[in-house]
């Protein structure tokens, strides 16, 4: 019963975690109390990923991307631990209120649905695509691409 109350407990920890120590990465991760959280099934464009508004200037998408994601959270947010990924990072839903943050990227245009991992976020990317909203305004790489043309060797 002891062994069972203490695991029950740990789960608990481990699934809502309050942010004591925060600092944003780029658009879909975050340093958490000295852990790395990844948004989960969601990618935001890379920090120095630059996009192309709707008069094909280049602007600063994934600078654009991590301060959306900064504004969100500000100091205070919860997440739920999904899975822990090959790079050692949580993979987690995280929530600022009752409002979730992976979906907010995508529907706000920060960040597109990654879909190799869940389809969760496929509706809140096609508002985004819509309306036009952040890196749907002009042309872009997607992110993973992205990062496999510009991966160091």
């Amino acid at each position: 019963m002891f062994k069972q109350l203490l695991i029950l407990i740990l789960i608990l920890v481990t699934v809502n975690v309050q942010a004591k120590e925060l600092k944003i990465i780029d658009g879909d991760s975050f340093l958490l109390n000295g852990k790395e959280i990844r948004l989960e099934g969601i990618d935001a464009p890379e920090y120095q990923q630059q996009c192309y508004d709707v008069d094909d200037k280049p602007y600063d998408c994934g600078v654009l991307a991590y301060k959306a994601l900064r504004r969100m959270i500000k100091n205070s947010v919860k997440c739920k631990h999904i899975k822990t990924d090959r790079y050692k990072r949580i993979v987690a839903v995280c929530y600022v209120g009752d409002e979730c943050l992976n979906e907010k990227m995508v529907k706000d245009g920060w960040a597109v649905a990654y879909t190799y991992y869940t389809n969760d976020y496929i509706d809140a990317e096609k508002s985004a695509k819509s309306a036009k909203k952040g890196i749907w305004q002009g042309r872009f790489m997607r992110p993973d691409l992205f990062r496999a043309l510009h991966r160091e060797d």
